[in-house]
């Protein structure tokens, strides 16, 4: 019973939304003319101005608020459950071994491997079942551990799009059976993710043997990942990255909170395109992915190249980057359409829109136009009760209330005696 009044109680002093109440808007410029789903692209903007998370994001068709729902584009992630080889042996003086894998589409696919300095082909095919059926030959592909030449490893293989249900390999190298403990899979986003640009940098720092590059992010603006782009030499190298995220001002605080503490990541950059013992190695990985950050201020990034004793790379740019978000909803005919937020007194809508949309291939494409403050905004009005708009008059009246019964006890004791 007690349960339930609380929840009644916070349903009544829960903040509703109203236009007046919100200090910016963003219109919808491109809205379709045809009834039917309608997306556009949340850029970094309105995070830095929005609650949270967006929780107090709205859309209205004039006056009426209309239902949405946020969709995030993902990478592909790779299934960290690790499958076990199967018959794994030596045939012709050749590693081999088959695997079992999941019943969906997957393109590339990583080998766990131990052991250090070693470079080995690996030609795989693949079958519909999993012993005595046709095999469609996918192709050799290259793997290394450079860790003596402090130029990385790299046991990945890059698939092309497959469904095959049984893949065979084939290890041409110096790789034993033993040496092959599983491996995993990289299952394929329905689309490639797309990402936005959310700071960029050409100024680099050199200090000692690393290179520093410092971005400033607006608060509750999301980073996934920091994307290199390198000139087109060295063809060879291999560089650790280190990311720190730290609050610019911490937010101010009357409740004893503590601080928001500084994140950190790191990841590795490499290049390998060269030939090695007669392999052809083509390697990059240029981005690393971000670490989580949810500051409630603008927030300063610091990433740093560890060069060692090799010269500092020769980089173009960098940049921060956030994974693109899509706000869509049911768009009426010919009807105009605007965005609102900067209500902190709000939280995150529930939209049965939400819990049943399904995407359509054909939905249209709107754009959200330049940030303006609201021209109807009013302060939202003190909702609080009396007594925590006035924390003082509590104590005061307690204090009094205290020594009137003190007084009162002190009198009977008196007449007692």
């Amino acid at each position: 019973m007690k349960l339930l009044i609380g929840v009644l109680l916070l349903a009544a002093v829960a903040a509703t939304p109203d236009i007046r109440y919100f200090h910016y808007l963003r219109p919808v410029e491109t809205a379709a003319t045809l009834p039917g789903q309608t997306c556009l692209v949340l850029d970094a903007g309105i995070y830095a101005h929005a609650a949270p998370q967006l929780a107090d994001l709205r859309l209205y068709r004039e006056s009426t608020e209309t239902p949405y729902v946020i969709r995030q584009d993902a990478p592909a992630e790779a299934d960290r459950k690790s499958i076990a080889p199967l018959n794994l042996g030596v045939r012709g003086g050749q590693t081999v071994f088959d695997a079992e894998l999941p019943d969906a589409h997957y393109s590339d696919l990583e080998l766990a491997i131990t052991g250090q300095n070693f470079i080995a082909t690996v030609t795989v095919s693949g079958s519909r079942v999993q012993a005595g059926g046709p095999e469609t030959r996918i192709g050799a592909f290259t793997i290394f551990d450079l860790t003596r030449q402090k130029l990385g490893r790299s046991t990945v293989l890059h698939l092309p799009e497959l469904d095959f249900r049984f893949l065979h390999f084939s290890v041409a190298g110096p790789l034993k059976p033993e040496s092959i403990t599983g491996l995993s899979v990289e299952r394929l986003p329905a689309s490639e993710p797309k990402y936005q640009t959310v700071a960029e940098s050409t100024q680099v720092t050199q200090k000692g043997h690393s290179s520093i590059l410092e971005f400033t992010v607006p608060a509750h603006v999301p980073v996934d990942r920091i994307a290199f782009v390198p000139g087109a030499q060295p063809a060879l190298f291999s560089r650790e990255v280190s990311i720190r995220a730290e609050a610019v001002a911490p937010p101010a605080s009357t409740d004893g909170a503590e601080p928001e503490r500084p994140v950190t990541a790191s990841g590795n950059l490499i290049r390998v395109h060269n030939i090695q013992d007669g392999h052809k190695i083509d390697e990059e990985r240029l981005t690393v992915d971000a670490p989580w950050t949810g500051f409630a201020t603008a927030a300063k990034w610091t990433v740093t190249i560890d060069n060692g004793d090799d010269a500092p790379l020769a980089l173009e740019r960098v940049r921060l980057q956030m994974l693109e978000r899509k706000l869509c909803f049911e768009a009426a005919a010919k009807a105009g359409y605007a965005l609102f937020y900067g209500d902190p007194a709000l939280t995150a809508p529930h939209y049965d829109y939400a819990t049943l949309f399904t995407p359509q291939a054909d939905a249209s494409l709107a754009a959200v136009g330049t940030e303006k403050p609201n021209p109807g905004y009013q302060p939202r009005p003190d909702e609080r009760p009396f007594t925590e708009k006035h924390p003082a008059l509590l104590w005061v009246a307690l204090i009094a209330v205290v020594a009137l019964l003190g007084g009162l006890a002190f009198r009977s004791v008196k007449r007692t005696a």
